[in-house]
């Protein structure tokens, strides 16, 4: 009995230690910082509360991770998403609830947090506001490949503030992947000249001049382009037609002809024979260098077509 009654008088004086050392700490801190009790206290609660919630986050995506299919890449990109997202919206409300205890309405508190940080973070609020936008409206998903202002790539990512592409283009040929990650500003959406590679009608137009020189046999280059091209065609016709009507049911693009064309042109270096065809935009050159090399084949057995280039000719008197 005696030995429980030191117990408690030591777990009184503990206490009484503790408190008077928070106390003390707490006061010093006022003089040196001008931080009242109040406030120190829902900065030690908001510190406790972050570490327990970024804690939990990562226990959650181990979770996730560990009974996910890592072969599905967008199921486990969309988890993820919605994992972390349901954890910022937590934390923001409980350590709103933390600094505005208060205030039992949790309308009345979001109203005057969002009146104070609508002046102090106009951009942050605009890309928000963007990222609803991308959310609701859905110009773009994951995986298309967009233009917006002058940068050009696949999305292959979209949290709140911005999304970020897989660069394409600018100094590589032929819009291939150049390696570097572009973290665009979601509020660009409402500002930029937009452009989707992707939605709707999943192909594009590409041509590619041909030019042969004015002696050449122009017609049967241009029947051997023909031929080259409405091969290469047949692949994918019925799947184009069909990306078509699909498109049509929402937007109205139409087209008279799909398959694939070769227009005639004279230029003063030679003949110019253009092939426009239908291409898959991640396959553009790829399918450019398939048709670059049957077009060299075929012209190599006809001594009568030459392919043209700038010459200089000098004609003595």
């Amino acid at each position: 009995m005696i030995i429980l009654l030191q117990i408690k008088n030591l777990d009184d004086t503990i206490e009484r230690v503790s408190q008077n050392v928070f106390l003390e700490t707490s006061a010093w801190i006022y003089r040196m910082l001008g931080i009242n009790p109040g406030i120190q206290k829902s900065i030690i609660a908001s510190f406790l509360l972050l570490t327990l919630l970024f804690f939990l986050h990562k226990v959650a995506l181990r979770m996730m991770y560990r009974y996910t299919d890592h072969n599905n890449v967008r199921k486990t990109y969309r988890l993820r998403s919605a994992i972390t997202y349901f954890f910022y919206v937590l934390g923001f409300l409980l350590i709103g609830r933390i600094w505005f205890i208060g205030i039992d309405s949790i309308a009345t508190y979001l109203g005057l947090l969002s009146a104070g940080i609508a002046i102090a973070l106009q951009v942050p609020i605009v890309n928000l506001a963007g990222w609803l936008f991308i959310l609701v409206r859905r110009p773009f998903e994951l995986g298309d490949r967009i233009q917006i202002g002058e940068h050009i790539g696949d999305v292959v990512d979209i949290n709140g503030f911005q999304f970020t592409l897989n660069e394409i283009g600018n100094w590589v040929d032929a819009e291939q992947s150049t390696g570097r990650l572009l973290d665009i500003p979601n509020g660009r959406v409402f500002s930029d000249i937009f452009a989707n590679y992707t939605k709707g009608f999943r192909y594009i137009w590409a041509e590619m001049p041909i030019l042969i020189t004015f002696e050449s046999d122009w017609k049967l280059a241009k029947r051997l382009l023909t031929e080259i091209i409405e091969k290469h065609y047949t692949e994918f016709a019925p799947q184009a037609g069909t990306e078509v009507k699909k498109a049509a049911r929402k937007f109205l693009i139409y087209y008279n002809n799909l398959t694939p064309i070769v227009y005639t042109d004279v230029l003063d270096s030679g003949v110019n024979l253009t092939i426009r065809y239908l291409v898959n935009p991640r396959r553009r050159r790829y399918s450019r260098e398939v048709i670059w090399e049957e077009v060299l084949t075929a012209f190599a057995k006809h001594d009568n077509i030459e392919l043209a280039y700038p010459t200089y000719r000098i004609v003595k008197e």
